[in-house]
């Protein structure tokens, strides 16, 4: 406790962060990164496996098979519903008014080759080159190599000698993880995996959970490997600090520890979740963490550097930014300004990371008719990379849906085996089911995180037609339930005026404004709180978990919810004197003291 009083911050960061690694998964992207680090690398948490034989309808989407990818007529009742309200709220057009007043549909003009300069959405994708030079063969002629063309197709160059070119010095890439596995042609016979799934391991029938974990560890050991350095010799070297979002159970989070600490060969590891580990990265100790992730928004209440298990919120209709672009391709279909021979996000990785850009580019939160000329890029195998300008119409309209969910009409996808869910042993400490003053009228629609009391597979998507018709909730409900959750007006006050943002959705302009306006609408007539404010990030709104994560590793000398290799290979969760393993809920008092100190 004295060096901490005396030593350079700077000084102990360098000490202890440089053989710390922290790992933060996500359901679309991974962040990895040493503890020392201003910032983390950041991945698509995906990989592309080959498989020979594949035949051309299974290929990139075998493991991601939707139950229904389509709107049913009660979705698409509600959706056009939740338009005119934002509509509304917007002061711009009905949408049954914008489709009478269009008497022909917007003309767009194809334009191959076509390069604004200085076009915020106008960068195109290369295929990934899928093939790699045989390593146990000694060939005759190195100077056979397989090259890239302009339009991504892979062409194979003749030897400078004159001689035949030779098939067998190259063969496919095994796996292929990243934004690498998102560029591969659908000509190619590859299997696109996406081991997490709206906040859970992606287990189905078709993907099984041996499959998942595997997929895991090949994704980090790629990361840590080929972009960190670390080679599998030198980890016990290393700890990590696994920052996992509150969606996560306890299988799945044993699960994560063993792929760390068994298969990956760490020494020691630690976990710490979201919203506590967001806390610590803006420096904050009493917050209301609101993570709007790609496919799942959850809220937690932090108080005095100590998260509140009862105030973990996780909206059940499993909506993130991936549904704002849904719904920014449904607004542009709808308006007819969208190329619809060219591409299918929903479909082609490859145009949904078009899509995601596009949506990053332009859409924001503002009053009034808001519409942009943009670059649409059409990829197609063996032409090159078509541009179609157009003019995106509503621009405003889908972030607005995170208020509206029902706008978004998410989509279904199978739930895990049965089988999946057996699992007695409790993975975190006690203090989960401590009991906290719940408000008589708060929503069933919303439900506990982790371990509190309600299983969070009990609202996979999958049961979405059994859900209460309350559920619908927007963000700004489910902030306000979460913070009047406490029950203690002095909290309230405090919360009210220290909520954050995090994610990658916190980033859209207009957000905050939008957010402190409906909150406070929301909030009861009978409570005495009349502010609320949004505190701006400190850093990269979605590296604030991971950041929190390195400090909370750096501060934490005692090690006292550190697992070891050793232990947890021999022992499980049950470690050192038979006691269970404490996460972060029990670990913040612990850093909180030495931060006040």
């Amino acid at each position: 406790m004295d060096y901490l009083r005396t030593v350079n911050p700077s000084q102990l960061i360098a000490e202890r962060g440089s053989h710390l690694v922290v790992i933060n998964p996500g359901s679309a992207n991974i962040r990895v990164g040493f503890a020392h680090h201003q910032v983390p690398l950041s991945f698509p948490h995906c990989i592309a496996r080959h498989v020979k034989g594949l035949d051309k309808d299974s290929r990139l989407a075998l493991r991601d098979q939707l139950l229904n990818g389509q709107v049913t007529p009660a979705q698409q009742l509600e959706r056009e519903k939740a338009y005119d309200n934002i509509a509304s709220l917007l002061k711009i057009p009905f949408l049954d008014e914008e489709t009478a007043t269009n008497s022909f549909p917007r003309k767009m003009g194809s334009m191959d080759g076509y390069n604004p300069y200085n076009s915020r959405s106008d960068t195109t994708f290369a295929w990934t080159n899928v093939m790699e030079k045989k390593t146990n063969t000694v060939l005759a002629t190195d100077e056979s190599v397989v090259k890239e063309t302009e339009d991504g197709s892979l062409k194979k160059s003749v030897a400078i000698d004159g001689g035949e070119p030779c098939p067998e010095e190259y063969e496919f890439k095994e796996f292929i993880c990243g934004e690498e596995a998102l560029k591969i042609s659908s000509a190619e016979s590859y299997c696109l995996h996406r081991p997490i799934r709206r906040g859970h391991f992606n287990v189905s029938q078709n993907y099984s959970s041996q499959q998942v974990i595997e997929d895991l560890y090949t994704i980090w050991n790629w990361i840590l490997t080929e972009k960190l350095r670390i080679p599998p010799a030198d980890r016990n070297l290393y700890h990590v600090v696994l920052v996992v979002p509150e969606t996560f159970d306890n299988r799945e989070i044993k699960e994560m520890l063993s792929i760390v600490l068994r298969d990956l060969r760490f020494s020691a590891a630690v976990v710490h979740q979201e919203g506590l580990a967001a806390a610590f990265g803006n420096g904050l100790s009493t917050a209301c963490v609101v993570n709007i992730g790609a496919q799942v928004t959850s809220v937690i209440c932090i108080e005095d550097g100590a998260a509140l298990p009862a105030t973990s919120m996780i909206l059940p209709l499993w909506w993130g930014g991936t549904d704002i672009s849904r719904c920014l391709l449904w607004v542009q279909r709808h308006h007819q300004a969208w190329p619809v021979n060219s591409t299918n996000p929903l479909v082609k990785p490859v145009d949904m990371m078009m899509l995601n850009k596009i949506k990053e580019s332009y859409c924001q939160i503002r009053d009034g008719e808001f519409d942009a000329v943009a670059i649409v890029h059409s990829y197609e195998e063996g032409r090159p990379v078509g541009s179609h300008k157009t003019r995106l119409s509503a621009l405003n309209v889908p972030p607005v849906g995170l208020f509206y969910p029902t706008l978004f009409a998410t989509e279904e996808y199978p739930p895990p085996p049965r089988t999946w869910f057996h699992d007695h042993e409790d993975m975190l400490e006690d203090t989960w089911h401590m009991e906290y003053p719940r408000r008589p009228d708060m929503s069933d629609g919303l439900y506990y995180g982790g371990n509190g009391g309600v299983n969070m597979w009990d609202n996979y998507p999958v049961y979405q037609t059994k859900l209460k018709k309350e559920v619908n909730l927007g963000l700004a409900e489910a902030i306000t339930s979460s913070i009047l959750s406490t029950g203690r007006l002095d909290l309230q006050r405090k919360l009210f005026v220290s909520i954050q943002l995090i994610g990658g959705v916190a980033l859209t302009s207009g957000l905050v404004a939008t957010v402190e306006e409906r909150v406070l609408h929301a909030i009861p007539s009978n409570e005495a709180i009349d502010t609320v404010e949004v505190l701006q990030s400190r850093t990269e709104p979605s590296f604030v978990p991971w950041k929190g994560g390195a400090i909370l590793g750096i501060l934490d000398i005692c090690r006292e919810g550190w697992i070891f290799r050793e232990d947890w290979i021999k022992n499980g969760i049950h470690i050192g004197s038979s006691r269970k393993y404490k996460d972060s809920y029990y670990l913040q008092a612990v850093a909180l003291s030495y931060i006040s100190s």
